[in-house]
C-alpha cells in the first residue's frame, strides 16, 4: 500500500473529508453518525479543520489514495484540568480494512501525542468490534470499563468499551 499518502488534514481536504464520512457512516454501525454524514458546510469542516491545525495538542491526520480519503485518525485535545488528555477517533474506507492502514494511523496517533506532551489517550469502541479492539490493545490499549446503551440503533441498544492508552 505504497501509493497511499499520510499527512495532516488541510482546510482545502474539507470536502473530500465530508463525502469521506458520509461514505464510511453508510458501509458499518460503529460510528456516532450514518450515511448522512455530518450536517455541515464545506466551509464549516474547512474551519474546524483550522482549528485542529491551530490546537498544539489536536490533529486530524489522513490516509489519502488517488486524491481521495480512505483513513482518518484525530487526536482532540481536553480542557484545563484534562488537559494530558486527549481523545483517539479513527476510521477507514472499508475496501482498506485489515490491510494495516489503521495500523499506521494510530502509530502517527500515538507518536504525535507523545511529542506534544500528551499523557493519556482515550478512546471508545463498540464492545463487539473485535478487530478495532484486537489493534488498540495491539497498540497497548487498555479497557478500563463499558458504557451501557451508548449507541441506540432502531429499537437496539449497543454497548461500548472505554479504553485508554497511558504513556506516563
Amino acid at each position: 500500500m505504497s501509493d497511499i499518502i499520510y499527512r495532516q488534514a488541510t482546510p482545502e481536504d474539507a470536502e473530500k473529508i465530508l463525502a469521506y464520512i458520509k461514505k464510511i457512516g453508510g458501509e458499518t454501525d460503529n460510528l456516532t453518525f450514518g450515511s448522512e454524514g455530518f450536517p455541515i458546510t464545506p466551509e464549516q469542516e474547512a474551519k474546524h479543520i483550522e482549528g485542529v491545525r491551530d490546537d498544539e495538542k489536536s490533529v486530524m491526520i489522513v490516509a489519502v489514495k488517488d486524491g481521495e480519503v480512505i483513513g482518518d485518525a484525530s487526536l482532540s485535545s481536553m480542557p484545563r484540568r484534562m488537559k494530558h488528555r486527549a481523545e483517539f477517533g479513527i476510521s477507514v474506507v472499508k475496501d482498506y480494512w485489515n490491510q494495516g492502514i489503521g495500523g499506521i494511523l494510530t502509530d502517527m496517533i500515538i507518536s504525535y501525542a507523545k511529542e506534544h506532551g500528551i499523557e493519556i489517550i482515550n478512546l471508545e469502541v463498540r464492545s463487539d468490534n473485535k478487530s478495532a479492539i484486537h489493534l488498540y490493545e495491539k497498540y497497548g490499549f487498555k479497557k478500563c470499563g463499558t458504557s451501557p446503551a451508548f449507541f441506540k440503533i432502531g429499537d437496539e441498544y449497543v454497548d461500548f468499551d472505554l479504553m485508554y492508552l497511558d504513556l506516563r
